[in-house]
């Protein structure tokens, strides 16, 4: 079957209302921050089911960073894209996913394999888990069900970064404020100029 959907993406189970708050640190222990990812929303696609599903962060300066995308899990692609950079209004992105990019996302997702199932325990507590390798990354992810949206416990990328879960939300809120606008490249490369004149380097 061409079009059997890689088996990681049996992980991702979207609710809404629930999601994951997870502590990342850089191969050295250090750069600690948190990210959150939820799921705000319930959408429909072209007559399918989605879902949006939202990641917050802050950066090394403390500033809050907000995206959503809208996801149908029937056949695991992403159809829509808002983002809201700090101190911004938010605006919808295009999102012409072109072939190349979907197929990479497509391989990506298939360069997953399960090991086995182990006992992890991690700052939100003790989970038993599905545990995946990636051999051309050598990445690591440990995956339950108990955890939405994508099931991620604990995560070791290829070059040391870890992930791992702080914390189960099951009141997440769409933290997108105010009006959404579209995308608008001119007025975007408007406003960099305008910034520049104002502040040269």
């Amino acid at each position: 079957d061409m079009f059997k959907r890689p088996a990681i993406t049996k992980v991702f189970r979207p609710v809404v209302g629930k999601g994951a708050v997870y502590l990342d640190t850089d191969k050295d222990g250090k750069d600690a921050r948190t990210s959150e990812i939820s799921v705000v929303g319930k959408d429909s696609f072209e007559g399918k089911e989605g879902f949006w599903m939202q990641i917050y962060f802050t950066d090394s300066k403390g500033k809050a960073f907000v995206g959503k995308s809208l996801i149908t899990p029937g056949d695991y692609q992403f159809h829509r894209m808002i983002i809201q950079p700090p101190g911004q209004q938010a605006m919808e992105m295009p999102m012409k996913m072109n072939a190349a990019r979907k197929e990479k996302i497509e391989e990506n997702a298939a360069e997953w394999h399960s090991v086995g199932t182990e006992s992890i325990t991690v700052p939100a507590g003790t989970f038993s888990c599905e545990h995946w390798r990636n051999d051309k990354t050598h990445a690591e992810i440990w995956t339950s069900d108990k955890v939405t949206p994508f099931g991620m416990v604990k995560e070791i990328s290829g070059n040391g970064n870890t992930q791992v879960l702080s914390k189960i939300l099951d009141n997440a809120t769409d933290r997108i404020t105010g009006p959404v606008k579209q995308f608008d490249m001119q007025q975007m490369m408007q406003e960099m100029q305008q910034q520049h004149q104002q502040h040269p380097q």
